[in-house]
């Protein structure tokens, strides 16, 4: 079976591989980026339903919103709501202010 997705006008495809060469996936993860920190949380709790969080949605220094979670198909996502500026508050020596 394959999938195709359409995405803001990009295309995203996926196939499942014959199960002789099939393994779990590792070494890599899917990201999903959002406008509203709603619905990251929305898309957040859906991949968590059956899977298992990895760092729980929460506010970040980068993002309204950030999450890792693994779902139940064993694929690695983070979902990410930047922040409403796009930058990233620095302290007075320079690093990212949490």
């Amino acid at each position: 079976m394959h999938a195709r997705l359409e995405v803001g006008g990009r295309l995203l495809m996926g196939g499942d591989a014959p199960a002789h060469s099939s393994s779990r996936p590792q070494g890599f993860c899917v990201s999903v980026a959002v406008d509203d920190p709603a619905e990251a949380e929305r898309i957040f709790s859906q991949l968590s339903e059956s899977g298992a969080i990895v760092v729980p949605i929460t506010e970040t220094f980068w993002a309204q919103r950030f999450g890792m979670v693994t779902d139940e198909f064993g694929t690695p996502w983070m979902v990410n709501c930047e922040s409403r500026s796009g930058e990233v508050a620095m302290d007075r020596d320079g690093f990212p202010q949490a």
